[in-house]
């Protein structure tokens, strides 16, 4: 059987290429296709086995490297060029694009699909107010139209897809919701091996992620500024200066830290704070194999990854008053509902042994539907 795997773009190591090195696990003899790559040498051997990628002609246009991005007018007709007609089975990995590959009749195109396009779709005012793009300017109406276009584009190519995986309910919702189309859920993996269960917590809360603003750490600062909590806040980001003035004495930012660092952090958390709506979350998923709870949003994602008063807290909106009601709930309950080992249990779940053999054992099923 010869496999082809379709991905967005490798310019970094992230959640949805750890599935597509997973992909390639499973299917060592797959070839890659990708709009574009820039992998450095460690990173390819690490997700790809070393393997080089068959890339697009946005790969060769002025600036790609650092602005390909803004090529995303021509992302459609790219992802169409690849041809794949002598592959058995199709599998793409997609949040944009990857998913409108083009395939025959003979062939199995099974799409992990990690969202339907965000900034297209239910974040689409959410992006021209980000960009500024409100406006009546030749820029805004440009974007306005090269996105009116994607949506078109988009839920003609879901068609193209035989089976839709998608990587949790939420996301299954999405995918019923915009292509009127039934979605198996397969969670994505979770490097679980990496944070070994700690029974002995300190005395500090956990913040970690991106400083970005869908991420709504700003949220969590003024829930714990003035009090006598302990907030530890890891990552870089561009709202770095505008949290610091948020703070008080009793929230500390370390920035970035590596993976080790923040591995102990997580261990030695009384819990993660985690405020931001996410298709699936690894983070929290992470925090749990060290035995760690999680307050976080019973919305997206972690509505289904954090089992409220079993491995954590949630709370139902993205507040400061939110935050804080449940943080003072886990103080109330944390020795009565939450148990460290058998949150560590419960992430085992998401693992990525776990990955491998259900994407593995849907995919055979999916193949002898199809013979």
């Amino acid at each position: 059987m010869q496999v082809a795997l379709v991905h967005e773009w490798f310019n970094e190591v992230a959640g949805s290429e750890k599935c597509v090195g997973e992909f390639n696990t499973l299917y060592p003899d797959a070839d890659i296709f990708a709009l574009v790559d820039w992998l450095d040498d460690a990173s390819r051997q690490s997700l790809l086995g070393g393997k080089q990628t068959q890339t697009s002609f946005i790969q060769r246009l002025p600036f790609a490297r650092k602005h390909f991005r803004q090529y995303l007018p021509l992302f459609p007709i790219a992802i169409e060029q690849f041809n794949l007609d002598k592959y058995d089975l199709v599998l793409s990995s997609s949040h944009l694009v990857a998913k409108g590959a083009l395939t025959h009749h003979g062939q199995l195109h099974v799409c992990y699909c990690h969202t339907p396009v965000r900034y297209a779709w239910d974040m689409y005012h959410d992006y021209l107010r980000g960009g500024n793009l409100q406006n009546s300017s030749i820029k805004s109406w440009l974007s306005r139209r090269t996105l009116h276009h994607l949506r078109l584009w988009d839920v003609l190519s879901s068609n193209r897809v035989d089976h839709f995986i998608a990587n949790s309910h939420y996301i299954r919702k999405r995918i019923q919701k915009i292509y009127r189309r039934e979605a198996h859920v397969i969670y994505p993996p979770v490097d679980t091996n990496r944070f070994s269960l700690v029974t002995n917590k300190d005395d500090y809360y956990l913040a970690f992620s991106r400083l970005v603003p869908y991420k709504r750490i700003d949220l969590i600062v003024q829930a714990f500024a003035h009090t006598k909590r302990k907030l530890v806040v890891v990552g870089n980001g561009p709202e770095m200066e505008k949290l610091r003035g948020m703070a008080t004495p009793n929230i500390e930012f370390l920035g970035f830290q590596d993976d080790q660092r923040v591995a102990i952090l997580m261990q030695q958390a009384k819990a993660l704070v985690f405020a931001a709506l996410e298709d699936f979350g690894i983070i929290p998923v992470e925090a749990q194999a060290c035995g760690t709870p999680v307050i976080c949003l019973n919305q997206g994602g972690t509505a289904e990854t954090v089992l409220h008063g079993k491995t954590g807290i949630h709370f139902q909106e993205q507040s400061v008053a939110a935050i804080r009601q449940a943080v003072d709930e886990f103080e109330a309950r944390q020795t009565q509902l939450l148990d460290a080992a058998s949150i560590s249990e419960f992430a085992q779940q998401f693992s990525v042994t776990r990955f491998r053999q259900d994407i593995n054992q849907h995919i055979a099923q999916l193949l002898e539907q199809k013979i």
